[in-house]
């Protein structure tokens, strides 16, 4: 099989990487340990946050931020309760709502940005809203000043979708950062890769004392003695197995925490790599009138390049896909399109706008393209190419 000419997604592994697998191999502790334990406290400290734990993926993190959010008594958010989503997202975005017996209240996005603005989420709100899960798009920040503000004067729970956009900031504060929890992907293809892998931070303690019980079968076991969430009995072995939250067993693998304390060390310059990507793409695409392409709100950390076909090219995306894959370039849809017209919705309890019309757009004639941490100039000269050839 022939190697893309402009692939999705590569590698930002070296020896390092690799050297820190070996020296778990050598351990020979595998499950959650002291690396995980490192690792979490260094992506804190890099995302300036107080606390981060780590679990097995972006969509596990997504469950387990809910969770820690529903299962808090000082938080008003229950089953049954609306929590405004936007209409283009991947799928665990969503499933941990409906999981936890949330009613999904979906907002188109912006055709420009990719994401939801504040102004769409404030005339969406109802007397059953409770909460806004903000999605950051293929890297881009949200309106996260403004959702923020919007939350806090509305009295409802902010958590922050970021599994794209590690390393973007608005007003030099991190993306994932401005609600009650921010979650974040570590999976191959984005901005650091631990195999699988995922996170959360918080500024909260009881969220992150609840986030640490969950993922583990919700019991007391990593707690400290004197922690916010049940008292422990002061009996070690009877501490063992006291389970007091209804949790999961999303727990990350030693490995995996060893890999992503050498990949948080090189996420500023992965972050400038796309960045100087970015600033071309966005200057070879100005001025056309057959693509649109993502505004950058904030800081973004291109995740990848959108495009959403106009003019001459509208209603021709198959056309432009197989151009692409002709010539060794791989694309995708942007992330799942319009979800709310995937069959799965039979099974939500939803809200859905009689019409979402940019979420229908980017759904049918929207697709993106791999950024990387290293120059791409002649891929993207490729790219247009094809894209003028059609």
């Amino acid at each position: 099989m022939t190697a893309p000419r402009y692939p999705l997604a590569t590698t930002t592994w070296d020896n390092a990487e690799y050297e820190a697998l070996q020296s778990v191999i050598t351990s020979g502790r595998f499950t959650m340990g002291p690396e995980v334990r490192a690792f979490e406290e260094e992506f804190a400290a890099a995302l300036g946050a107080r606390r981060a734990v780590m679990v097995n993926s972006g969509s596990s993190a997504n469950l387990i931020a809910l969770t820690a959010a529903v299962v808090n008594p000082d938080i008003d958010l229950s089953p049954g309760d609306e929590i405004i989503v936007p209409a283009v997202s991947w799928a665990t975005t969503f499933y941990p709502a409906h999981q936890l017996g949330l009613r999904l209240r979906f907002v188109d996005v912006d055709l420009d940005s990719l994401n939801m603005s504040a102004a769409t989420v404030a005339e969406a709100i109802t007397t059953a809203t409770k909460a806004i899960l903000a999605v950051n798009l293929l890297g881009n920040p949200a309106e996260l000043v403004e959702l923020s503000k919007l939350a806090a004067e509305r009295n409802l729970v902010l958590i922050e979708d970021n599994c794209e956009s590690l390393g973007a900031n608005v007003d030099g504060r991190q993306a994932g950062t401005f609600g009650l929890a921010g979650t974040y992907s570590s999976f191959f293809s984005h901005h650091i890769a631990t195999m699988e892998g995922g996170l959360i931070t918080t500024d909260d303690e009881y969220t992150y004392q609840a986030m640490v019980s969950l993922r583990a079968h919700g019991w007391t076991r990593e707690l400290p003695n004197d922690n916010l969430i049940h008292p422990k009995t002061g009996d070690a072995f009877d501490d063992l197995f006291r389970f007091v939250l209804p949790g999961y067993n999303v727990r990350p693998l030693e490995m995996s925490g060893a890999l992503g304390r050498q990949q948080i060390k090189k996420l500023p310059g992965l972050i400038a790599g796309r960045r100087t990507n970015a600033k071309l793409f966005v200057e070879r695409f100005a001025g056309r009138d057959d693509v649109r392409v993502q505004r950058e709100h904030g800081e973004s950390s291109w995740f990848g390049f959108s495009l959403v076909l106009e003019g001459r090219l509208a209603g021709r995306r198959a056309d432009l896909v197989n151009a692409l894959a002709d010539q060794g370039i791989e694309s995708r849809p942007i992330v799942a399109g319009n979800f709310t017209r995937n069959p799965v919705m039979r099974y939500f309890d939803a809200e859905v706008p009689a019409t979402l019309p940019a979420a229908d757009k980017i759904h049918t004639d929207g697709l993106f393209l791999g950024n990387h941490h290293y120059p791409i100039e002649r891929e993207l000269d490729l790219l247009l190419s094809v894209i003028d050839g059609i």
